[in-house]
C-alpha cells in the first residue's frame, strides 16, 4: 500500500522530473522496507518490556531502525546492489536508512515545521540534492500514513485492521500487568475516536502542506477523500452515542498467550 502511494504522488509532482533515478529508486525501496520485519507492536511496549531492539537501539527509533538494518541486511544478502562500487552501495543504504527514519511519527512535528518554513520562503529547489531527499522524506511520511486518504469502504477496513492491533497489544499489556498504552485499550477508546484524533493533528496538517507544495489534482482528491472519511467516522461516534453504545462491534477482544518479551505477534 505505501509503495503504490509514494509511487503516484511523487510520480504526479510537477517537478518530478528533476528527481534522478538514483532518487527515485531510493525511494521506491524505502516505501517497500519501511516496515520490514514489523513485530506488531509500537515503540513503548519494547522499550517497557526490555526488548533486545530496545536496547540495541537505545530506546531511539527502535521500529524504524530495526526496518532499516533489516532491509539493509536483504540488500546485502540479496545482491541486488552487488555490481555497484563499494561507496555507492554504502551511500544507498546510508540515505535509504535516512528516509526510514524520517517516518518516526514521535518527529512528525520536527519534519512538519522544516516543511513549513521551506514552503514559507518558497526556497525548495529540486536541483538541490539535500532538498531532493527532504522531499522524498516528505513523501515517505505522506505515503505512511495516507490511509485516511483513500476511499472510504477502503480506508475504514485498514482502518480497523490497525486499531484491531492496537487492541490486541493493550490485551497482553494487561494479561501482564503492564501501563496500557495510548491508543491500545479498547475499554477507553474506539475505532472512531482513534481515527478523528489522528486525521485532525497528524495526516490533515501534513496533507495540507503536502498539497500546498505539490498543488495537483492528487494531493486535493487525497484531502476530500481526508474530509469525507472524518465526516463517516463522526458519524459513527454519534451514531454510538445516541444508541449509549461506547464500544466498536467491528472489534473483538483477543486472547494471547504470547508472551511481550520478543513478541512478533499482533
Amino acid at each position: 500500500m505505501v509503495f503504490n502511494t509514494w509511487f503516484g504522488p511523487v510520480l504526479s509532482l510537477k517537478l518530478s522530473k528533476d528527481l534522478t533515478s538514483w532518487d527515485i529508486l531510493l525511494g521506491l525501496l524505502a516505501a517497500a522496507t519501511h516496515d520490514l520485519d514489523h513485530p506488531g507492536v509500537n515503540q513503548p511496549f519494547l522499550i517497557k518490556t526490555n526488548h533486545y531492539l530496545a536496547a540495541l537501539y537505545k530506546n531511539t527509533s527502535v521500529l524504524e531502525n530495526h526496518h532499516w538494518r533489516s532491509a539493509v541486511g536483504l540488500l546485502r544478502e540479496s545482491g541486488l546492489f552487488a555490481h555497484l562500487p563499494t561507496e555507492d552501495r554504502l551511500k544507498m543504504e546510508s540515505q535509504l536508512g535516512s528516509l526510514i527514519l524520517s517516518t518516526d511519527i514521535s518527529r512528525q512535528n520536527d519534519y512538519l515545521s522544516q516543511f513549513r518554513t521551506h514552503l514559507e520562503k518558497e526556497d525548495l529547489c529540486l536541483e538541490n540534492a539535500c532538498h531532493r531527499h527532504f522531499i522524498l522524506q516528505m513523501a515517505l511520511k505522506c505515503a505512511d500514513i495516507c490511509n485516511p486518504c483513500r476511499p472510504w469502504e477502503l480506508s475504514k477496513q485498514w482502518s480497523e485492521k490497525v486499531t484491531e492491533e492496537f487492541f490486541h497489544q493493550g490485551e497482553i499489556e494487561k494479561k501482564h500487568k503492564l501501563d496500557v498504552s495510548p491508543l491500545c485499550d479498547n475499554q477507553t477508546n474506539t475505532i472512531a475516536n482513534i481515527q478523528i484524533g489522528f486525521m485532525t493533528y497528524v495526516v490533515e496538517p501534513l496533507f495540507v502542506e503536502w498539497a500546498r507544495f505539490s498543488d495537483t489534482r492528487l494531493s486535493q482528491t487525497m484531502l476530500g477523500y481526508l474530509g469525507l472519511n472524518k465526516a463517516g467516522w463522526r458519524g459513527m461516534l454519534q451514531e454510538q452515542a445516541s444508541s449509549g453504545d461506547d464500544t466498536d462491534p467491528a472489534l473483538e477482544e483477543t486472547d494471547s498467550e504470547v508472551l511481550p518479551q520478543g513478541s512478533k505477534t499482533l
